[in-house]
């Protein structure tokens, strides 16, 4: 009698992504492919981090709707003293923290939860914070009440969306810094100066 084998489920599509700067400059990780999920590119990558370079040593980062963790392990690569990673898709967390244990990299965390839930219970102040939230679903609208208190002076934001998404009215101690467009992406960099 032949053996009965059991159907195959579908294989989760596998995308890479590549640390493009530091000390694991060149370094290729796979993740899992989500909705919603599109890790910045290489190119508006090292247009970040070249604006960063002067802040990025010894910074403490959050990376809020961390996705494939593109942007905190490149941070952590180029020599930030931390990042907290947050996530709400399980498998993408889980490839994030595989990365982290392969990197040998405890400096940094990942969280899985919602961006806002992981602001109501953090009590730090973050040097910089990146948020690329999935695109067109006024994420950032949400979470703008609950990010004021992780800010301090100096603190510096950078903010990925859509090229024509419509951008919330944002606080003014905000000031731009940086901003550009790539392909169908806008990206701004905003340095937080508190009103003396």
């Amino acid at each position: 009698m032949a053996a009965r084998h059991k159907p195959r489920k579908p294989s989760q599509t596998q995308g890479q992504l590549r640390i493009i700067g530091g000390q694991w400059r060149g370094r290729k990780l796979q993740f899992t492919e989500a909705e919603g999920l599109r890790p910045t590119g290489d190119r508006i990558r090292e247009t970040l981090f070249n604006w960063l370079a002067p802040s990025i040593q010894g910074a403490h980062c959050l990376d809020l709707f961390a996705g494939s963790g593109a942007l905190g392990l490149e941070a952590l690569s180029r020599g930030a003293a931390s990042c907290e990673l947050v996530e709400l898709n399980r498998n993408s967390a889980q490839h994030i923290a595989h990365h982290l244990q392969t990197l040998n990299a405890s400096n940094g965390s990942v969280h899985v939860r919602s961006a806002e839930a992981h602001l109501q219970q953090s009590h730090s102040h973050y040097d910089i914070i990146f948020l690329d939230p999935p695109f067109k679903q006024d994420l950032i609208t949400q979470i703008l009440p609950l990010l004021a208190k992780c800010l301090k002076n100096g603190s510096l934001i950078y903010l990925e969306t859509a090229k024509d998404e419509v951008i919330p009215a944002l606080p003014k101690e905000w000031q731009p810094l940086k901003q550009k467009q790539g392909g169908q992406v806008g990206y701004q960099l905003f340095e937080v100066i508190a009103e003396s």
